[in-house]
């Protein structure tokens, strides 16, 4: 299948006057199933509605988003794959230097009316073509283009911002994205039934006076009203807003409140109060099937970006997945620094094995193609289904976690399906590899008693290195961040060790951890350095924790309260605490020592300052 249109031109040579809708995007256009732009448009255009796409618009340029012409039912707005806020600062609050989601990488580029790609230029100097808060500047652009128009906003900034939400750039609490935004409708999580539902709802009263009130009631999404009565009975109101931006503690309550209600089985709604209206979360949508997700990732995708990108060097966001494929969504994990509960869910939903071989013999076709499969997995690649019976049944115990600090008796442990697919993608004429770039859990391989899946990892998946996350070795942090205890990670280690010694290879784990998560004093991180000096390793890349919205850690860095239990949560706020936990994860680096020295004088630890063999810093 072609492209779908992109300029005046393309949607005259379709014989289209008036697109359906118009899909407008901070990103590049890729119509490759990782994006889930491509997803929505394809699957829209399956059930024979007309979708233009409008992607990295100008964003001060009006005209820009009047080039399509107005869209018979609705715009649908995203600001891309990644929040905007997160895709422009660093976690030190710095611009980026890049963005991959743009032509060639260059965060200055945009499209004009004509379609042209140009420099986005203010004050007479180029500038970050992607606005921050991108969502609310494009919502606001369509209104100014067509007045009256329907907006539906989606993606994962309207997601994790659908309500009172802590902003760490401007380190405020915001209010629900839908208010900034001016949208009819939000719609959180993958969105698949909803943008659907939506459209069906559209399409049958194209002339409905009021649209929004069209939309309300559509599981898995946002609505708001300036009438208290028009909230449902026996909804569940969360603190108005502005008391939730004023009193941390009140924050934390919200923000439990919450991710108590992404759990689909509770189907509980919510509502706020917030600048003088009221705005309604509708229950979460239930995973999505595999029946389901097999259609979805059938669509007649190209695979590519644009070709209006390839003077630019194409899309570089494109490059680690075109030849990966996404086996299954969803992560029971709750990890406390991430936002899937919040996003995808804690549900598990998997691919058939068919439905990946396919997709596997398609890649295997390509004149690109040179062998190797880079990726089959999705937010975790090993877990594969529901967790449990109770998952089963589409509900989670959204207070406990599947495999911390111990793995649950009710979960169960199996990798043979992944396995047999893994084994089924490696005989498909053509292929020379099948790697699994995507995060492993490995507190969940150690609970499996069969070794088949970590000895075929070792023999088959991997070049080398193993990435895993072990994320820290302070058992109280490890705690707070919902991870498996530090034994299990060694435990780990060494099984993987003895496997690759039995297979006569030699591939080595390469752990990532993270600075000054919440919980992580001065104390821990120099724990978490000396076990670096023991183990002969100095990480080349550290993460410092980055608080994004929709994450149980965002909302203790901000409130200093766990909010599930409401105790007291140290956190390291400042940037010269910041940068010192940071500087001890890399304590060997010269750029680092005074950092080093001042971080451990500070924590009472000069005994590790000198030149003995268990110092940190001469």
């Amino acid at each position: 299948m072609p492209f779908l249109p992109t300029t005046k031109a393309e949607l005259q040579a379709r014989a289209l006057a008036q697109p359906d809708f118009i899909f407008v995007s901070g990103d590049a256009y890729v119509d490759h199933p990782s994006f889930g732009a491509a997803i929505m448009t394809r699957l829209l255009e399956s059930k024979g509605y007309s979708v233009a796409v409008l992607a990295r618009p100008d964003p001060s340029d009006v005209e820009t988003f009047r080039c399509l012409g107005k869209p018979r039912l609705a715009f649908l707005v995203t600001s891309g794959a990644i929040d905007s806020m997160v895709m422009n600062y660093t976690a030190n609050r710095r611009l980026r230097s890049d963005d991959d989601y743009a032509p060639g990488g260059d965060p200055c580029l945009c499209r004009g009316p004509d379609g042209s790609i140009h420099p986005y230029m203010q004050n007479g100097a180029q500038a970050r073509a992607r606005p921050d808060r991108a969502l609310i500047a494009y919502c606001g652009k369509c209104r100014e283009a067509f007045k009256g128009v329907t907006i539906i906003a989606g993606g994962l900034e309207a997601s994790l911002r659908r309500l009172s939400h802590y902003d760490y750039v401007s380190d405020t609490v915001r209010k629900p994205i839908i208010l900034d935004a001016k949208a009819d409708l939000v719609i959180y999580g993958m969105g698949e039934r909803q943008i659907l539902e939506a459209a069906k709802r559209l399409s049958a009263q194209p002339d409905h006076p009021k649209p929004s009130q069209l939309l309300r009631g559509i599981a898995g999404t946002v609505w708001r009203t300036g009438k208290a009565d028009d909230v449902p009975q026996g909804t569940q109101f969360l603190p108005p807003h502005e008391e939730a931006a004023a009193d941390k503690a009140s924050f934390a309550r919200s923000f439990a409140m919450q991710y108590r209600a992404t759990d689909p089985g509770a189907a509980v709604m919510l509502a706020e109060q917030a600048a003088g209206q009221f705005v309604v979360q509708e229950a979460p949508e239930k995973a999505i099937s595999q029946a389901e997700m097999d259609e979805v990732y059938a669509l007649p995708f190209m695979r590519l970006a644009h070709p209006a990108y390839k003077a630019y060097g194409g899309v570089p966001a494109l490059s680690e997945v075109k030849f990966s494929i996404t086996s299954s969504r969803g992560c029971y994990g709750a990890c406390a620094f991430c936002a899937l509960a919040f996003h995808q869910g804690r549900v598990v939903s998997g691919r058939s094995r068919q439905s990946i071989v396919a997709e596997g013999t398609a890649l295997a076709q390509d004149a690109a193609f040179k062998g190797y499969i880079h990726d089959v997995g999705g937010p975790t690649a090993n877990f594969r289904g529901p967790a449990c019976e109770r998952q089963d049944k589409g509900s989670c115990c959204v207070d406990r976690r599947c495999l911390a600090p111990s793995p649950c008796p009710s979960l169960r442990v199996d990798h043979r399906e992944y396995l047999g697919i893994l084994r089924a993608l490696r005989a498909i004429p053509g292929v020379a590899k099948v790697f699994i770039r995507s995060g492993l859990r490995f507190d969940y391989i150690m609970a499996d008693k069969d070794d088949s899946f970590l000895r075929e990892l070792a023999e088959h998946h991997v070049s080398g290195q193993l990435k895993v996350a072990p994320e820290h070795v302070s058992e109280r942090v490890l705690s707070i961040m919902g991870k498996a205890p530090h034994r299990v990670y060694d435990a780990f280690a060494r099984r993987w060790a003895d496997i690759n010694n039995k297979l006569g290879l030699k591939q080595y784990l390469v752990p990532y951890f993270i600075a000054s998560h919440p919980g992580a004093t001065l104390d821990d991180a120099i724990e978490l350095a000396c076990y670096l000096r023991d183990a002969g390793f100095v990480p080349d890349q550290v993460q410092d924790f980055y608080p994004t919205p929709g994450t149980l850690a965002t909302a203790m860095y901000h409130s200093g309260l766990d909010p599930l239990t409401m105790n007291e949560v140290y956190v390291a706020k400042g940037a010269r605490e910041r940068s010192m936990q940071r500087a001890l994860l890399q304590y060997n680096k010269p750029e680092n020592r005074a950092l080093v020295i001042e971080a451990l004088r500070t924590a009472g630890r000069t005994d590790l300052i000198g030149s003995g063999p268990e110092c940190l810093a001469r």
